[in-house]
């Protein structure tokens, strides 16, 4: 399988090929609540390739976001970026075992992609498997994602297998946090 080489920036989901843009000042990660919610499925519904979502997608993570993320344990979570009141983009993770997980739902506004935002988010959730004591952190990413792959393999992700979904090619990830010298 050819996995598209790295284009310089990040952001999960990002298509368009816009011309960078320099950070935004006030742009926070914060964990997300129950009042998120309508933005959070909206980011979610706009999020997919040319609006259209994978087949297999039914979003019942994202549509029961309390009872898939932010369990009182506080062994899976969820955050939002926000930009002037206003949720840009998102990022979820849910313990698989006790000692993995999997990181969902990597989302940026288009309008707001290339600018960290992503990596931003994708630290956050990074930093919370480690504070957890989570080994190893999966995802999964579509081969067209190019931006997304980037930025994954610029965190030290390392490409596990190749597999079709919804008629799509999948790329899957691992991050060994057990290597992880921090």
């Amino acid at each position: 399988m050819h996995v598209p080489p790295p284009q310089g920036h990040d952001g999960a989901d990002s298509g368009d090929q816009a011309t960078p843009t320099p950070d935004l000042e006030p742009v926070s990660v914060r964990l997300a609540t129950a009042e998120d919610q309508a933005a959070i499925e909206a980011l979610y519904l706009g999020g997919g390739e040319d609006g259209h979502l994978r087949g297999n997608d039914t979003g019942a993570d994202i549509m029961h976001m309390a009872d898939a993320y932010l369990s009182s344990d506080g062994t899976s979570g969820f955050w939002v970026a926000e930009h002037d009141g206003e949720i840009v983009g998102m990022i979820g993770v849910q313990r698989t075992s006790a000692d993995s997980a999997d990181v969902r739902r990597l989302r940026v506004q288009p309008r707001f992609r290339r600018r960290g935002i992503g990596s931003r988010l994708l630290e956050t959730a990074i930093d919370f498997c480690r504070d957890n004591g989570y080994l190893k952190v999966v995802l999964d990413v579509r081969v067209e994602r190019g931006p997304a792959i980037a930025m994954f393999r610029k965190f030290g992700f390392t490409h596990a297998a190749d597999r079709e979904v919804g008629g799509r090619q999948t790329l899957d990830f691992y991050l060994d946090l057990y290597r992880d010298p921090r």
